[in-house]
């Protein structure tokens, strides 16, 4: 990893570990648990690989994604698969303790809607409470629903 690449990650480091998702749909009583997510480095590159399962929640799907520095749009991006065969593309920031992923231009996929993620850090770094929101018509934004991720250990 050449030290620019670095400069650009090195706030990825905060994610790495292992840590339980609770998942909260609307309507949803109480949040659902059991789904597990890691991040790790890539072996000798400057990206960060997601993968996640989320047994208890059917209409969830499994998956994982490659996190890593894009020079052409000068951002961090988010590249999502997911065992229904969907892939994604995320822009990306980590910063002051907020993590905010959003998709609001075509990719490789068609753009049928635009979604974005908010997460805040505890302070202790243990904890990301946010939410995933949702504009149907691009516009319009409305909450989707809510994910937490509790670092294990």
């Amino acid at each position: 990893m050449n030290d620019g690449d670095r400069t650009h990650v090195e706030g990825l480091e905060t994610l790495v570990g292992d840590w339980e998702m609770q998942v909260k749909f609307p309507g949803m009583d109480e949040p659902a648990g059991g789904a597990s997510v890691s991040f790790d480095w890539m072996p000798g590159g400057p990206f960060l690989v997601e993968r996640w399962e989320i047994p208890d929640v059917p209409e969830a799907p499994d998956g994982l994604a490659v996190i890593g520095w894009d020079e052409g749009r000068a951002t961090l991006l988010q590249h999502y698969f997911d065992t229904r065969g969907v892939a994604r593309v995320y822009e990306m920031r980590l910063e002051d303790g907020v993590w905010m992923l959003e998709r609001t231009k075509e990719d490789f996929s068609p753009l049928e809607f635009s979604q974005r993620y908010t997460g805040r850090f505890s302070e202790d770094g243990s904890r990301i409470d946010g939410t995933w929101e949702i504009a149907h018509n691009h516009e319009t934004w409305e909450k989707d629903f809510d994910l937490s991720y509790v670092r294990k250990g």
